[in-house]
């Protein structure tokens, strides 16, 4: 299994793609396939059957996967992106942005 450095209720800013300098809360995880779907980043057009939901049927926008390496963690004291490390607190494993030393909740 592969190490993400990017979990669900993150705030991320993207580096890389179309969407290229936004930011967005992640809403989930697909580690098996390095993808986050982030709010409101890399929407496409679903075309969906009529159903109970939705009698028309018609063109949902939606959000799909954004590949992880295009993604950094917005720092929680500058604002800004920043990478993401990893160090040892007593016996917990915490994460810390890079550029300011500050802990990720």
């Amino acid at each position: 299994m592969k190490k993400i450095h990017i979990k669900k209720g993150d705030t991320v800013y993207v580096n890389a793609g179309n969407d290229k300098g936004k930011t967005g809360k992640v809403l989930s995880v697909v580690p098996s396939k390095d993808r986050a779907i982030v709010e409101g980043i890399n929407m496409v057009s679903k075309h969906t059957k009529p159903n109970s939901k939705q009698p028309q049927g018609g063109i949902v926008k939606q959000e799909a996967g954004i590949h992880i390496s295009n993604l950094n963690l917005i720092d929680p004291k500058s604002g800004k992106p920043t990478r993401v490390g990893y160090r040892l607190d007593g016996d917990k494993k915490i994460r810390y942005a890079k550029k300011s030393g500050e802990e990720i909740k």
